[in-house]
């Protein structure tokens, strides 16, 4: 049974049972109802306690809510007593309400079935209370999950409820219970109301409605219902399907921003010095391990500031990526320029040595990296479909980190002489321009931003020392689908390459679908091997 139902049941017991204490007149339910449940035929006992729901007085409810908190018993001569507290030698009798010696009573045996149908009409009482919220939380708990025993007690509840919001909900509680009444037009009426609620979790009541026997016949055998039916299921269908396809959208954006903040770094780089970065793959790493620490730090030395660590992870995840960058371009990269081959070797290389070095700071398995409270949880934005804040800022991340880049690289001194070595670097030597310092900020700069997607993945996975393995290839070619050195093309070509991933996935897996989009990518590449956007200038 439903804790949320467990509780509510145990709660409504209680006071049950003391109305129960103050009453010794006689009552509508009988000795005939409840005699079922002193036996062994669970099938009796359901409709035992269908006919205590149907006339909830204070003995039925008392008796209902003792079988649900596990206080009523059973003598062998067919009498149920409430025990009032454990190991009291005496008991209430469920009908009279006297007190009586327990004896041999034993607790009455329920199953599953029975205990969730104690708990509806427990909830099905409370739908009769003057507090309004009580009376919504008993019409929710009965939504969860209908039962159509319910039906008499909803019907009389819906006939007297006066809040207008209360009594759409009790309109839909109805119609999940009168769906296969014998009468067609309540079956019409409430077939329509389940339609126009527009509910996913409700489809399931409608589709055997249009569905056919094994003799050919219709389950339904009225054609307005059948129709109503099937409109309602074409309805949600149409749910469903924009569900899905805003699903699968927010999929692809969602991966298309955690590959930008990996490709944009490598778009710079590459763009500016033309190396082929193997490496580029463990600055991500590194700004997700930077985070690690930083969140450690907080948790060690301001745990009441915890929910904002990322705030300085941000700038830790970039300056320890830059420098890493910088050791590297200078110690190694700066004496292959103009050797591709040996260069993409040298970083292969590279990428191997960080890997290990991390395996031995930190060990080979993955650390927890964990969500401020901020970025936990989700919203709702359509059935079927919860954006997850973290997702979201995320996304929100690496817009910013693309307008400042942008920013850097058109705006500031640095940023105009990185396009005038990218556009011609023997130009820019002959103005002036020291190639060599922009090619080391360049790669300090490009090296950070991966650093900051390290950061951001940290928030959505697992932080290892393979981490930036599974997107250096996805990142390569997104910038090619771009345009080398091309920011709006590393945008584009990110967040196409993420929507068009997941717009294949669901036909044929996410191994298949990577291959298929790189198929898609070499023959796009084979009509325009200069991407989306293509430099201007002589150097193009």
């Amino acid at each position: 049974m439903n804790r949320s139902l467990r509780r509510f049941a145990l709660a409504i017991s209680l006071g049950c049972s003391l109305a129960t204490c103050a009453t010794s007149s006689a009552f509508a339910v009988t000795s005939t109802d409840i005699a079922a449940l002193a036996g062994d035929d669970f099938d009796a006992k359901a409709t035992a306690i269908d006919t205590l729901a149907a006339q909830p007085d204070a003995a039925a409810l008392a008796l209902l809510g003792a079988l649900a908190d596990g206080r009523a018993l059973a003598t062998d001569a067919g009498a149920l007593l409430i025990e009032q507290n454990d190991g009291d030698t005496q008991a209430r009798d469920a009908l009279s309400g006297q007190l009586v010696a327990v004896g041999d009573a034993q607790p009455v045996t329920l199953n599953n079935l029975l205990r969730s149908k104690i708990a509806h009409a427990l909830a099905g009482a409370q739908l009769a209370s003057p507090d309004i919220e009580v009376r919504k939380k008993a019409a929710d708990l009965l939504l969860a999950n209908p039962d159509p025993s319910m039906k008499p007690v909803i019907e009389a509840a819906r006939a007297k409820e006066t809040d207008p919001a209360l009594k759409r909900r009790l309109d839909v509680l109805w119609a999940t219970t009168a769906i296969n009444d014998r009468d067609a037009a309540k079956r019409l009426e409430a077939v329509e109301l389940v339609a126009a609620r527009g509910d996913l979790d409700l489809s399931p009541l409608l589709r055997p409605l249009v569905a056919k026997r094994a003799d050919g016949a219709f389950n339904e055998p009225d054609p307005r219902v059948r129709a109503a039916a099937q409109r309602g299921i074409d309805a949600l269908d149409a749910i469903e399907r924009n569900s899905r396809i805003a699903g699968t959208l927010f999929a692809g954006i969602s991966l298309g921003s955690v590959l930008l903040l990996a490709a944009l770094g490598l778009a710079i780089t590459y763009g500016v010095i033309g190396v082929i970065n193997m490496a580029h793959g463990e600055f991500l790493m590194i700004g997700a391990y930077a985070t690690y620490l930083v969140q450690n730090a907080f948790r060690h030395y301001a745990p009441g500031a915890f929910d904002w660590y990322p705030l300085a992870a941000v700038p830790a995840s970039f300056i320890a990526a830059a420098l890493v960058g910088i050791a590297l371009e200078r110690l190694v990269l700066k004496r292959l320029y103009g050797r591709p081959l040996e260069t993409l070797l040298t970083t292969f290389g590279a990428s191997l040595v960080l890997m290990q070095a991390t395996r031995t700071l930190f060990g080979a398995q993955n650390v927890e990296v964990t969500n401020p409270g901020w970025m936990t949880g989700g919203v709702a934005v359509m059935q079927n479909l919860i954006l997850p804040y973290n997702r979201i800022a995320i996304l929100a991340f690496s817009l910013a980190v693309v307008a400042i880049a942008w920013a850097v690289l058109t705006r500031t001194r640095l940023g105009l002489f990185v396009r005038a070595v990218t556009q011609n670097r023997g130009m820019a030597a002959c103005v002036g321009v020291k190639t060599a310092f922009v090619d080391t900020y360049a790669f300090a700069f490009g090296a950070g931003i991966a650093g900051l997607g390290g950061c951001a993945l940290s928030q959505i996975g697992n932080v290892g020392p393979d981490l930036g393995q599974t997107y250096i290839v996805d990142s390569f070619m997104a910038v090619v689908l771009g345009g080398v050195g091309q920011l709006a093309g590393t945008v584009l070509g990110s967040f196409g390459l993420g929507i068009l991933t997941k717009a294949v996935e669901p036909f044929s897996g996410a191994v298949l679908a990577k291959i298929a989009v790189l198929v898609l990518i070499v023959l796009f590449i084979q009509k325009r091997p200069q991407g989306l956007f293509a430099l201007k200038g002589r150097s193009a």
